[in-house]
């Protein structure tokens, strides 16, 4: 019997300690449970090659959330044979690094240009003066002859790796997605008509800045793509006017079809969102309900084929002619040509901040008709890379100009040189001026 009492009073003692143990809890012993960790949710982004739109259009319910894409280094390809686009890849070798510091594609400006017949060297000065300046890398699409590809990437493969390592090029052969290619070849000027094309061709690029090969920038390649920042929520291309004054102006006085306001656009120069305008449908004089880019283009020609002079700018003034509302329009410092002084000094942006970007059309590069615009040219292309600026291509620049200064366009020598100084100082500074890091900063 008393074992068995002392049996049922351990019993019992075991019994309240479970009770005490169950109700009182054990937090005071235990350390807390780890918070659970929550998984981030970033915004979404689409790192198509290059920035987003102004503003993005409004994702709809159905459309599926879109990841951040990197930039994708493509192949180097061997073969040019079964009509396969060409491809050829500069880029400073990333093996080793850390994901983190690979370029990112907002990081990326893109630039087309096309390039057939003699317009080799033309087209390789263009590419030298934007990476004189520019800030960003960038991503050069060359679109030309296949005779001339090999010659591309000769020119580029001399450069020294400092500058090299500053950008990436493609090369494409020419072609049009629809209509005759031929006609197409030679509507204009030798393949001019292929930027038309570009909306079709790079799919996988957002936008990019078009220059005709006798382009020349005179200030950073960053400034004009800050624009694209600027577009509103119709707005898908920017160009520069064909002419500041009406009464002189091409388009005013003999263009036998429609055009954009009261003096037409020049193409030479021209700054495109290819997604917007891969989605939109434009408003045409043949059919009420709007056409895509790629089907409005053979339609259009084969009905004012016969009332062009310019070709392909021709069609784009057609365009948005119809479509003004889809235009942006930069001032005329940014596209600045022989019109612009020949006729006495018409663009007041440039008189008053200094040439952007220079386009010597009209051969005026390689004749003596405009000698101002020679010696710009001419100063670039014998600039050796990595040579002091101001000493080596700025200084020349301004000596020579004395010899123009008795030209119609040489007359206003600050026109042309009053940018490019600026530039070239804010360049010395950022290589020269170097910011003082404190402890805490470290």
């Amino acid at each position: 019997m008393r074992i068995h009492g002392k049996i049922v009073a351990i019993a019992v003692c075991f019994g309240v300690f479970l009770l005490l143990y169950f109700f009182g809890g054990n937090a005071a012993d235990e350390p807390p449970l780890k918070e659970v960790a929550k998984e981030k949710h970033f915004p979404s982004f689409n790192y198509v090659e290059d920035i987003a739109p102004a503003k993005e259009a409004k994702q709809t319910p159905d459309e599926p959330q879109k990841t951040p894409k990197l930039i994708r280094k493509e192949p180097k390809l061997s073969s040019r044979g079964g009509g396969n686009v060409i491809v050829k890849t500069r880029q400073k070798s990333e093996v080793g690094h850390p994901v983190s510091k690979v370029t990112r594609t907002e990081d990326v400006m893109h630039l087309a240009v096309v390039a057939c017949g003699n317009r080799l060297d033309e087209t390789l000065n263009m590419v030298k003066s934007a990476l004189l300046f520019s800030i960003k890398k960038i991503k050069f699409h060359i679109f030309a002859e296949e005779d001339l590809a090999e010659q591309f990437e000769k020119g580029f493969s001399v450069w020294p790796q400092t500058v090299s390592s500053r950008f990436y090029y493609s090369i494409y052969p020419i072609t049009f997605s629809v209509g005759n290619a031929d006609e197409w070849k030679k509507l204009f000027k030798p393949c001019a008509a292929q930027r038309l094309f570009l909306p079709v061709i790079l799919k996988d690029v957002d936008s990019l800045l078009y220059v005709d090969t006798d382009v020349l920038f005179l200030r950073p390649m960053d400034d004009i793509w800050k624009f694209l920042k600027g577009f509103n929520s119709t707005q898908l291309a920017a160009m520069a006017p064909e002419h500041e004054i009406p009464k002189i102006g091409w388009y005013s006085r003999f263009a036998r079809h429609p055009f954009y306001g009261v003096t037409g656009v020049n193409s030479g120069v021209m700054l495109m969102n290819l997604t917007r305008i891969r989605s939109t449908l434009f408003r045409n004089s043949m059919i009420a309900s709007g056409l895509s880019w790629e089907n409005l283009l053979h339609p259009l020609y084969q009905k004012y084929k016969n009332h062009i002079t310019w070709g392909d700018q021709d069609l784009l003034n057609i365009i948005f002619h119809y479509n003004p509302e889809c235009l942006y329009i930069f001032p005329c410092q940014w596209n600045y040509r022989p019109d612009h002084c020949m006729y006495g000094s018409n663009c007041k942006a440039a008189e008053e901040e200094g040439v952007s970007i220079l386009h010597g059309n009209r051969g005026v590069y390689h004749d003596d008709k405009q000698p101002a615009f020679r010696v710009v040219y001419d100063a670039i292309h014998e600039y050796p890379f990595e040579e002091n600026l101001f000493q080596s291509l700025f200084y020349p620049l301004q000596t020579k100009f004395l010899d123009t200064v008795n030209t119609l366009c040489g007359r206003i020598p600050q026109v042309f040189l009053k940018q490019i100084e600026k530039t070239m100082r804010a360049v010395y500074e950022k290589k020269v001026v170097r910011r003082v890091r404190l402890p805490h900063e470290k």
